[in-house]
């Protein structure tokens, strides 16, 4: 790289033209999830743009490689390839969908206040009915089991098998959920700052406290040994190293700056954290050279940064903004 640019000199920038809830690679094309209900489909220099919810907003969206999930507040799934063909999965009859998630063999999972269905890959659905208000979703990475955050705690249900659900309690709002890699830590966001772990096999709790505002973006290491958290003015990032994960140790700091880290997106391949931030900056920070940034997007009137997102590869950043604003950054070869 010439040494007159930076990285954001090769930023596509992209005209969303709403607030974007989420961004996600579908091989080489990165869709957006809008606010206006539409899903906006890139690749190279053709865009496509598409009314996936056109009577409403997306409020969650997901992805496989594959396809785009979307929820929105008309109460309707929608799946979308790059193909631009889009799919109804469901409809909860105007009930809001609070969270899409994606699993083992093509399943798709949604929730729409207590209720929580599951699609499998054969297109058989499943339910149950919750206590309180399912607000994440996730699978458990072994097996066919859909992990639910919700109020008090986190549910753990098996869908395709009569055996019955196992709880794990924490009081309090539990806004977002997430499971390891290797399947033996659960970790919830909270609608308190902080975040919540329990470690499976005997059900130890994690209490990860310290937030100045609530945590709204995580995002694992490839090798599954780090948890980075959105929240503060530095990129929180917590060792789940040891059989006993971060339980008595401190989390690592990143890219520590003036302005409140918003998102977190890991680099599939490499030690390196995407960091988007409340002012619209973008800072590429290597763990093994801490301290070590790359800006990728200078501070900017475009929003704080909503949506960030890697290509399988590792070699293109996409990234969308509160305001409509966004972008996709090939990196270039050095």
């Amino acid at each position: 790289m010439p040494a007159d640019q930076t990285l954001s000199s090769f930023i596509r920038p992209i005209d969303a033209d709403a607030h974007v809830t989420a961004v996600a690679f579908l091989g080489d094309t990165a869709a957006f999830a809008l606010g206006d209900g539409s899903v906006l489909l890139v690749r190279d220099e053709e865009e496509t743009r598409l009314a996936a919810h056109p009577d409403g907003s997306v409020l969650a969206a997901t992805a496989d490689g594959t396809a785009l999930i979307t929820g929105g507040d008309d109460g309707r799934v929608v799946r979308t390839t790059a193909d631009g063909a889009m799919e109804e999965i469901a409809d909860s009859g105007g009930t809001w969908i609070d969270a899409v998630a994606t699993g083992p063999e093509n399943a798709v999972a949604w929730s729409a206040g207590r209720r929580v269905r599951v699609r499998d890959g054969k297109g058989a659905v499943h339910g149950i009915d919750l206590a309180s208000t399912a607000r994440g979703l996730t699978f458990a990475v072994k097996g066919f089991q859909l992990i639910v955050a919700r109020y008090d705690g986190a549910t753990l249900w098996f869908p395709r098998s009569s055996a019955p659900v196992k709880e794990l309690p924490w009081k309090g709002s539990h806004t977002g959920i997430t499971a390891s890699a290797d399947g033996r830590f659960v970790v919830s966001t909270m609608q308190e700052n902080a975040l919540h772990g329990w470690r499976l096999v005997d059900g130890a709790h994690m209490r990860m406290t310290g937030y100045p505002s609530k945590t709204r973006s995580v995002s694992w290491s490839p090798d599954g040994k780090w948890l980075a958290t959105s929240g503060a003015d530095a990129a929180i990032v917590w060792p789940f190293i040891t059989k006993d994960g971060p339980m008595g140790k401190p989390p690592m700091e990143l890219a520590v700056r003036n302005s409140r880290v918003e998102q977190v997106a890991f680099h599939p391949k490499a030690p390196v954290l995407a960091v988007g931030y409340l002012d619209g900056c973008i800072l590429l920070s290597n763990m093994d050279n801490e301290g070590g940034e790359l800006l990728a997007r200078p501070p900017s009137e475009g929003g704080p940064i909503t949506a960030l997102a890697w290509d399988k590869a590792g070699m293109t950043l996409a990234f969308g903004t509160a305001d409509g604003a966004a972008g996709v950054l090939p990196l270039p070869k050095l």
